[in-house]
């Protein structure tokens, strides 16, 4: 069993998404940052799809009332247990009685604590995880808060000694991040100069970002003639050009459907980066062909399964 003390800014219960009900309108949801994620569980001896803790900018604090074994991955969160620092990126025990702790984000914006066993709350449509606009799945449909108790599956396969990512799989996060695009569906609905303004402008994260999409400022895109189209299937990573010109890119909560038109797709090895930015930080894109997608999406996974062999 794990206690909340401190909850933190936005912590919620997460796993890989709800998939198979977006054509009854209900987001996938899940981890924003999948590779950190991933880490975190195959560190802690889960399964990939395990659910997790998601904290955002600023950790929580966490009594642990059993014996346990963690891991911790993405944003340094300055994590301590019993007061002593722990380090991001690995796996650990934790004695019964002991409180882990996180603080603000040093650097990144998401963090990801996950437990050996898995945390067990029910399954809402096939997933844990929490989607909030709804109050659905996770705890209650919420933000932990303090005081709440979460239950710790026995699924997971306990490592005989804590471990630690080696340096060569840990992202670097802030500054600039480099996304790589697929363009379209409806890339004829803007000019040559627009799409030339998206592959050769540096874009701000907008303050203005939350779980379902990130807004950046920068250079106008310029539209054909306007940027309606017939609302049409909508998924995490497409990139939305409303009529100020300015990109919206999708994320894990986004809707289902949208009615502004897509200038490309960000590839998903690439959202987990964009994930981890802060307002301020400074987006690029690079033209993608799906071949190349396809061939990172493998080499990601390909990691996970090195990193089991640690």
């Amino acid at each position: 069993m794990l206690t909340v003390i401190k909850p933190g800014m936005l912590t919620t219960i997460q796993d890989l998404g709800r998939t198979g009900y977006r054509a009854y309108g209900m987001p996938v949801s899940g981890v924003m940052d999948r590779y950190a994620a991933t880490m975190a569980n195959v560190l802690a001896g889960n399964g990939h799809g395990a659910a997790v803790l998601e904290m955002t900018m600023l950790g929580g604090a966490f009594r642990f009332e059993n014996d346990a074994h963690v891991a911790i991955c993405g944003a340094d969160m300055q994590a301590t247990l019993n007061g002593q620092p722990v380090s991001n990126w690995s796996s650990f025990d934790v004695p019964a009685g002991s409180e882990l702790a996180f603080q603000f984000a040093v650097s990144g914006c998401r963090g990801y604590l996950a437990v050996c066993g898995g945390l067990d709350v029910p399954q809402v449509l096939g997933s844990r995880s929490t989607y909030t606009r709804a109050g659905l799945g996770g705890l209650e449909g919420r933000a932990i808060r303090a005081g709440d108790m979460v239950r710790i599956g026995k699924e997971g396969l306990r490592p005989a000694a804590g471990r630690e990512l080696p340096e060569m799989y840990v992202p670097e996060y802030g500054g600039e991040i480099e996304l790589r695009v697929i363009p379209g569906p409806q890339d004829e609905l803007f000019t040559a100069k627009g799409m030339e303004t998206l592959f050769c402008s540096s874009y701000a994260v907008s303050p203005r970002n939350d779980r379902m999409g990130i807004l950046l400022e920068g250079a106008r895109i310029e539209h054909v003639s306007g940027p309606d189209i017939i609302s049409d299937a909508l998924c995490a990573g497409a990139i939305q050009v409303p009529g100020d010109g300015q990109p919206i890119i999708m994320m894990a909560d986004c809707q289902t459907t949208g009615g502004y038109a897509k200038i490309g797709f960000v590839i998903s090895p690439d959202l987990s980066r964009l994930a981890q930015s802060k307002a301020g930080d400074t987006v690029t894109f690079v033209e993608c062909s799906e071949l190349e997608a396809v061939t990172l999406y493998a080499v990601e996974q390909l990691s996970y399964e090195r990193a089991t062999k640690i």
